[in-house]
């Protein structure tokens, strides 16, 4: 069975980002051993599924799983939380305020109220944390890409992954300067406000991290050609360029063909 439809923006901070009371679920978690990031969207539907059959909504609080990198510093593992129980009621309080009445009552396993007070007391375990994992369904935000260098792509296909892993200063530097142009060019939404939104969650972290944007389940919407042929954060770093310079045909030349690229997943989202 393929992963979860979901493409991943995450954060590997220094274990020394961990200390304290606050970092011992994480700390356990590490000395436990961590998963595999190809395995990680699997997991977190596995642990949400096994909620809902219990009449659960949210996922223990015990569940804590951790990814991690060895990179080759003397500073040690990084390491990502999943954060999978906050992330998870963030997204029942996203449906809630956003799907209708009849949805909500079938699709709760609890009643709305507990199911509120139940996912409001879960997001107050990160305390004044960012979660390190932010998912997009069924596509990557073409934001995203501003982050990366397209050169540094790891495409494997067996098993099938793609991902980048770029330093957090250069992520950071990158998320301002593509808000920057976009802004300037097209207005505050849209772009402009994802691009400020993960420029605000970059902030939140230790320096020394790396930030991983990863494909996820998403990869299994594209075949194999199309993995070889995907030049999306070439297309996005010329459209980018394109605006700088005021040269709207070739940004717009640029956004069609990552829409018609992006239109293959799109298309999959509406057939399911």
């Amino acid at each position: 069975m393929p992963g979860p439809f979901l493409s991943y923006l995450r954060v590997y901070e220094p274990v020394r980002a961990f200390a304290g009371p606050e970092g011992t679920a994480v700390r356990a978690a590490l000395a436990r051993g961590p998963l595999a990031a190809a395995d990680s969207g699997r997991h977190e539907r596995e642990l949400c599924l096994r909620a809902q059959l219990r009449a659960h909504l949210l996922p223990g609080s015990g569940a804590v799983e951790v990814l991690v990198l060895d990179p080759d510093t003397d500073g040690g593992p990084l390491v990502c939380p999943l954060d999978t129980r906050p992330r998870a009621a963030a997204a029942v309080l996203g449906f809630l305020g956003e799907e209708s009445p009849l949805l909500r009552a079938a699709a709760l396993p609890v009643p709305e109220p507990t199911a509120r007070r139940a996912a409001q007391a879960a997001l107050t375990e990160l305390g004044d944390a960012a979660a390190h994992v932010v998912t997009a369904a069924w596509t990557v935000p073409l934001p995203w890409f501003a982050l990366v260098d397209p050169g540094d792509r790891q495409l494997s296909l067996r098993p099938r992954r793609v991902w980048w892993r770029v330093p957090m200063w250069r992520a950071r530097g990158r998320a301002a300067w593509a808000e920057r142009i976009v802004r300037d060019s097209l207005g505050d939404e849209g772009p402009a406000e994802v691009l400020a939104e993960t420029a605000r969650w970059l902030e939140r972290f230790d320096r020394q991290s790396v930030v991983e944007l990863d494909y996820g389940g998403v990869v299994d919407l594209l075949d194999d050609d199309a993995l070889h042929a995907d030049s999306s954060a070439e297309q996005v770093r010329v459209a980018l360029a394109a605006l700088r310079a005021g040269d709207g045909e070739a940004a717009g030349e640029a956004y069609a063909e990552l829409h018609e690229y992006w239109s293959v997943p799109a298309r999959a989202q509406h057939a399911g």
